[in-house]
């Protein structure tokens, strides 16, 4: 079976190829993943999430030369504001209370991309997220644990942050950092089956 590599530093991410089985080895990408806070995106959150992953996961192909590569990554957008990770502990303070008590979508784009052709595939995924109605004490004691800090839309639903959702609407997974379904569906187009992978 070819090599599998994930592009990516995010332990939340390795964490979900471990429970679906996937063996893969990990090679984070070199890609500066720092972006402006909250925003008006000059394109759709969707394309700028495919964008990103796929640069992600291109830059590790070039390093490497083998392997499927899969890079991802994850925008969280209200109102057509754009909440990527916050550069400090005031502006995740901030950001949670704008997204207190109302819905948002997490997007996550996710790229294959096979190192030896070069050959990309690329698909985004959405789920809705409702936040609880909280104040800024909450907010506040939620930043001092310090995990806001690297979570785009300042908050990690696997994490504490799980006390701040009210729902969801659409895949878990999705809003941790990597749609499943998205990329065993990618995957399939190189004629991998995750099935059948798992069972090494």
């Amino acid at each position: 079976m070819r090599e599998i590599v994930l592009a990516s530093a995010s332990p939340r991410r390795a964490a979900l190829l471990r429970q679906i089985g996937l063996p893969f080895i990990l090679h984070p990408s070199a890609l500066d993943e720092d972006r402006a806070g909250p925003g008006p995106g000059d394109e759709p959150p969707e394309a700028r999430a495919c964008q990103l992953a796929r640069a992600k996961a291109e830059e590790v192909a070039a390093r490497l030369g083998r392997g499927l590569i899969i890079g991802a990554d994850t925008i969280v957008t209200c109102d057509g504001i754009i909440f990527g990770k916050p550069r400090d502990a005031e502006e995740a303070r901030e950001t949670l209370l704008r997204l207190a008590g109302r819905t948002h979508q997490v997007i996550t784009g996710v790229a294959v991309v096979e190192a030896a052709t070069g050959h990309a595939e690329v698909a985004a995924a959405g789920t809705a997220v409702r936040m609880r109605a909280f104040g800024p004490a909450e907010a506040a004691a939620y930043v001092a644990t310090g995990e806001p800090l690297d979570k785009a839309g300042a908050y990690a639903i696997q994490g504490r942050g799980a006390l701040l959702v009210e729902g969801i609407e659409g895949d878990y997974s999705t809003v941790v950092g990597l749609p499943l379904p998205t990329l065993a569906r990618l995957l399939r187009r190189f004629s991998l089956d995750v099935w059948e992978a798992a069972r090494g």
